[in-house]
């Protein structure tokens, strides 16, 4: 099983910028068999939502369209890791951002990292 390790959470001003990271670890089997990797956000009394993901083979990206012309996601296969690049950021934006792989099996999550807009 994949384990997922998160990064680059915190509080920033509207407007501002943050970087997650997702670092994915694991056997050699379970890194080769990810197919997407991504980030979901769930803020207090809301469901958690996807924001972005792509896909490891072969690059297609989907964005939620709140974050459409905001936030960028990026990943370097040789890492093993996920970027979202987040600009342009809004309090609406702040939430638990979670960090997900999807393989043949099933989805696997992260801890969460927080991020916080103020405004």
């Amino acid at each position: 099983q994949v384990q997922l390790v998160e990064s680059g959470g915190g509080l920033v001003q509207a407007g501002g910028s943050l970087r997650l990271s997702c670092a994915a670890s694991g056997s050699i089997f379970d890194i080769r068999s990810i197919t997407t990797m991504g980030w979901h956000r769930q803020a207090p009394g809301n469901e958690r939502e996807l924001v972005a993901s792509i896909d490891t083979n072969y690059g297609d990206i989907n964005l939620a369209d709140s974050v459409k012309g905001r936030f960028t996601i990026s990943r370097d296969n040789a890492k093993n890791t996920v970027y979202l690049q987040m600009n342009s950021l809004k309090p609406e934006d702040t939430a638990v951002y979670y960090c997900h792989t999807d393989d043949s099996r099933g989805r696997y999550w992260g801890q969460g990292t927080q991020v916080t807009v103020s405004s």
